[in-house]
């Protein structure tokens, strides 16, 4: 896959903004925090300005990555986001912490406009044979960087402070844009039917999604997922505190088994990507996924607890490659733009919905409660896939018979 010239270069530009976006949120969140003394309403607009755009700007920005040719959009969109953060730390020397907030809302906006071009060009670019790896290994660099990125990100703002965190972050954004320029010139934009302007584009990628089957399914799947995601993703503390009975520093051991997990379980899933079907390998990281969730609910020795996490870390890459690449196969390269930045806000949105209501629900009823619905809505997600799975199990039986 690394003899593939765009897939080289994508993926070295997403290291340094992954690295970027790391270092930037968390020096703003720990420099909000001791500037505001913690104060809670104040730190949560942070989590807004990081999420807000994803809602805000999804469906928007998918639209204009369709209109645009892919490796300008992604070239400007980090240039913008490195030349932004720039105004920021000019802001922030002059002691108005408010930009932080402002400049880390600009850049995740550019990121929704920036994403669905990269899709665009592994459709166009990536043989179909590759395609189920490639997005295995996006999946495995976004998971080594949510073990890493914070570490990493606490450790520049604790030794250097705010000033040189941004600092590094324009550079990697600034970085990422100029390796995205060495990509060759972009093709002439096919257009898509005969819609025509911003609007009719944009409903006509709506109906898009609603007159395909696989897509509507992968709709209904990523909500029920995203759902059960945000129930347990505030609780894990919870798990450390009350069903481990240690201190909330144990967390990060967890964490980094987890990722480590996650890393060894992308890597294995690009290596046997030709030979499994993702819809196959989706339903089956839904299932392990749903029994680890309710494992580690229920479970109360460390040594259990960790073999879950593994198991389930082990399987994760399953659910997000088998996402991305049944999402890519399954639309036309004119609405892939659209079809994504559609699709992910579901996903986000729902999981924002789970966070927001987990801790009401573990007061409630109990932390096991929680995460037992959560390995609940898991299972109606993979349910959600079962057609297609059928579906396509069929087909291929068939075309062996007619063989």
């Amino acid at each position: 896959m690394f003899s593939n010239r765009y897939v080289r270069t994508i993926i070295l530009s997403r290291v340094l903004l992954q690295l970027g976006i790391w270092i930037r949120n968390y020096a703003v969140l720990l420099y909000v925090s001791e500037l505001t003394n913690n104060n809670p309403v104040d730190v949560s607009l942070i989590s807004v300005a990081e999420f807000a755009p994803i809602f805000l700007f999804g469906l928007i920005g998918g639209t204009f990555a369709d209109r645009w040719r892919p490796k300008r959009t992604m070239v400007w969109s980090d240039l913008l986001s490195g030349l932004s953060v720039g105004v920021v730390l000019i802001a922030v020397m002059n002691g108005e912490w408010i930009a932080l907030l402002i400049g880390s809302f600009v850049s995740a906006s550019l990121s929704q406009f920036s994403q669905p071009s990269a899709m665009k060009l592994y459709k166009r670019h990536v043989p179909a044979e590759q395609l189920q790896g490639v997005m295995a290994m996006s999946q495995t660099l976004v998971a080594v960087f949510t073990v890493l990125g914070p570490v990493i990100g606490t450790f520049i703002f604790i030794k250097f402070g705010i000033h040189v965190s941004l600092i590094l972050t324009a550079v990697m954004f600034l970085g990422s844009s100029l390796i995205l320029s060495s990509l060759p010139r972009d093709e002439e934009e096919p257009k898509s039917g005969k819609a025509s302007g911003f609007i009719k584009e944009l409903t006509a990628g709506l109906r898009y999604i609603g007159s395909s089957k696989p897509l509507r399914t992968l709709s209904l799947t990523f909500s029920a997922v995203g759902l059960a995601s945000g129930l347990t993703q505030p609780l894990q503390i919870f798990l450390v505190i009350e069903n481990l009975g240690k201190d909330k520093q144990f967390l990060q051991w967890l964490v980094m088994a987890s990722g480590a997990a996650m890393l060894v379980g992308g890597a294995a899933i690009i290596g046997i990507a030709k030979k499994v079907r993702p819809q196959l390998l989706l339903l089956i990281g839904l299932l392990v996924n749903a029994v680890c969730t309710v494992g580690m609910g229920a479970s109360k020795q460390i040594w259990l607890t960790i073999i879950f996490l593994v198991i389930s870390g082990l399987f994760y890459p399953c659910i997000q490659g088998g996402i991305q690449t049944l999402l890519v196969r399954n639309t036309e390269g004119a609405f892939i733009g659209r079809v994504s930045g559609a699709i992910m806000p579901i996903f986000m949105g729902m999981m924002v919905v789970g966070m927001f209501i987990s801790g009401y629900l573990k007061d409630t009823f109990s932390l096991m409660g929680v995460f037992m619905a959560s390995g609940v809505f898991v299972i109606i997600g993979a349910l959600f896939l079962l057609p297609i799975v059928v579906k396509k199990r069929s087909k291929v039986q068939l075309e062996s018979l007619g063989k």
